[in-house]
């Protein structure tokens, strides 16, 4: 990730997605916060983020979409709820993106065998791995 604008269309695709349920619970919010702190967004702009049109973020490698993906399962789980829409619009961003189709399915099966369905990163590279050989 290089500049400022695919750091707000990360985020700004990660709100959206969070919203699929008609809702932003305050949990999600504090996720998402703390997403855009990592990336070096500040609060303020970050809350400008929530009455923008959602962006489509670009991304230039594998490793970035993979990494976004993961953010999306932890994004869905935060709130220790899952929707079967939450679950197809996760499923259908993944391939999207380019991610295989075997993979993605693969991620959205497993995470019911970890606590609070959160797939480890490790978990999650190794699947990706898998896939890619």
């Amino acid at each position: 990730m290089d500049t400022r604008q695919e750091k707000l269309d990360i985020l700004s695709q990660m709100i959206a997605f969070a919203r699929v349920d008609q809702s932003l619970k305050n949990s999600e919010y504090q996720f998402l916060v703390g997403v855009a702190a990592n990336l070096g967004i500040n609060k303020d702009s970050f809350d400008a983020l929530l009455k923008q049109k959602v962006a489509k973020p670009v991304f230039k490698s594998q490793a970035e979409r993979i990494v976004q993906f993961h953010r999306l399962v932890l994004l869905m789980n935060i709130d220790e709820e899952q929707h079967e829409k939450e679950i197809h619009t996760l499923h259908n961003i993944g391939l999207k993106m380019g991610l295989p189709p075997s993979a993605v399915t693969q991620v959205l099966q497993i995470m019911h065998k970890y606590p609070n369905k959160l797939v480890p990163p490790e978990v999650l590279i190794e699947i990706f791995k898998a896939h890619y050989n």
